[in-house]
């Protein structure tokens, strides 16, 4: 079979680029970068370099593929990051249309039943929405819950201030899952293509509470006692600027943080059953600890 997989050597598509040559089929990866062509070209992948917002070039690097994988790369200096990320929805949708692509996995995130009020998330509800449009294209959007290392943004937070913290409560759960337990999901539905018309699959592998936590992180650490603080609304924003992120994109991590405290972020999760996965909250730890020590 071959694959085009958009997302360059970013969490998951390495992995997921990883297992799907280790069975044999052809896969070529999107990057920007020219820089990442020779570690694309040794994992035994082929390279197409150039840009998710031209049209013209995904169209070629996705024609002549049996299925693509597509994700929404990160951008942090977007003026409307909800809006850039929708545009990049509406190229993917253009560019499969015109290569006549029939199957797609899409990277989307929990939350992305909420076409407002969910930060970034949003965003893609939009993108999901522009590729259900497409007619006899079936999709799998995969929304796996809160990436592990989004956690380690806490580590200056620790070193500085000596708690971790957020806009949302400590007894709040949280679901969450590590990028390889994605990939091996994204692997899985790459490579049996069963799915038909659209549909969606969440994916988790562990739900604690945020004092819970700051608990095994700690622990990890070895700062058992760790404390986890819920910041007001103005104090998460103004927390994130300090730390070098553009109003933006912290206004738009603040509201998401409204929807995690509020629960409308998990509200659509919590109606689908699903089988968490291997990675534990307590496995992560370990990656946690090594790079706190750096």
């Amino acid at each position: 079979m071959k694959y085009t997989l958009t997302g360059s050597l970013g969490n998951i598509t390495k992995p997921l680029a990883e297992k799907l040559i280790a069975s044999g089929h052809d896969v070529t990866i999107i990057s920007n970068s020219k820089d990442r062509q020779p570690a694309i070209t040794a994992l035994g992948a082929k390279a197409s370099i150039g840009s998710v917002e031209d049209i013209a070039f995904l169209t070629q690097a996705f024609s002549g593929a049996d299925a693509i994988y597509t994700m929404v790369p990160p951008i942090w200096d977007a003026k409307d990051w909800k809006g850039y990320i929708h545009g990049i929805g509406r190229n993917f949708a253009a560019a499969i249309r015109s290569s006549g692509i029939k199957k797609l996995v899409n990277l989307s995130s929990v939350g992305a039943h909420m076409p407002e009020g969910c930060g970034p998330v949003s965003g893609l509800h939009w993108v999901e929405e522009e590729l259900n449009a497409l007619s006899n294209v079936d999709i799998k959007h995969l929304r796996p819950a809160f990436f592990y290392p989004n956690l380690l943004t806490y580590i200056g937070m620790i070193k500085h201030a000596g708690f971790i913290g957020n806009n949302y409560g400590g007894d709040t759960s949280l679901p969450l899952t590590h990028p390889n337990d994605i990939a091996a999901v994204a692997a899985e539905e790459l490579s049996h293509l069963a799915f038909t018309a659209k549909s969606i699959r969440y994916i988790a592998s562990d739900e604690r509470t945020s004092k819970q936590i700051a608990g095994v992180l700690g622990t990890a650490i070895g700062k058992p006692d760790l404390p986890y603080v819920e910041f007001k609304d103005e104090d998460a924003f103004k927390g994130a600027v300090q730390a070098g992120l553009t109003e933006e994109v912290a206004r738009n991590y603040t509201e998401m943080g409204v929807a995690i405290r509020t629960g409308t972020m998990f509200a659509d999760y919590k109606l689908h059953p699903v089988k968490l996965g291997p990675t534990k909250l307590e496995n992560f730890a370990k990656e946690f600890a090594a790079q706190y020590l750096l």
